[in-house]
């Protein structure tokens, strides 16, 4: 599976196919060849702050960083809904953080933040370190703005961000779209994809 061909089947699925749709997007993942690395399961299934899914993805990331090392969920939306992610290490979660906009993403706050947040914020003249209840508003409000568009700087600082992956990246192995449990039991949406 190309890395286009196994990006939009996800894409395509987590977008539905109108209101009438009985899939809701969680049928599959694109598993990616290795790239730089890093091995990238793509799709809504991933999701780190969406209320259906956010427990399950927060305990296989502390479960698979447990056995790799490392694991990683993120969620970036490119239409304006915000970003998300887990950052596990070692069988513990070190970060968790949402910013989509929805009125209850600072209870999903876990962990201190990331060295690369840190360095956003002193980028934006804000101090590396805050604390929501003492900061100024207007700052709160340029962090939340900035912490909106994150997720995909943050992952690339990591060394593994799809909207940073280009022809020069290396890779190895060959990418797959795989059924989740979820697509083996409710079945996966009909239809042709662009190749």
């Amino acid at each position: 599976m190309t890395f286009a061909l196994g990006n939009h089947i996800v894409d395509s699925d987590s977008h539905g196919f109108g209101p009438d749709d009985p899939y809701d997007g969680y049928e599959r993942v694109f598993v990616t060849p290795e790239l730089d690395g890093w091995t990238l399961v793509l799709g809504a299934r991933c999701d780190p702050c969406g209320e259906e899914r956010r427990d399950d993805v927060l305990r296989l990331c502390t479960e698979l960083s447990a056995r790799y090392g490392q694991a990683h969920a993120y969620c970036y939306g490119g239409q304006g809904d915000g970003s998300a992610w887990i950052v596990a290490e070692h069988g513990t979660v070190v970060r968790r953080y949402c910013e989509t906009g929805e009125g209850e993403d600072e209870l999903l706050t876990l962990g201190e933040p990331l060295p690369f947040e840190r360095a956003r914020r002193v980028e934006l003249g804000l101090t590396p370190v805050w604390d929501a209840a003492q900061e100024d508003q207007d700052d709160e409000d340029e962090w939340r703005w900035a912490a909106h568009d994150l997720a995909a700087d943050l992952a690339h600082s990591y060394g593994a961000s799809p909207l940073h992956i280009g022809p020069d990246t290396p890779s190895q192995g060959t990418g797959v779209i795989a059924l989740t449990p979820y697509g083996l039991a409710h079945g996966v949406p009909t239809g042709a994809y662009r190749v």
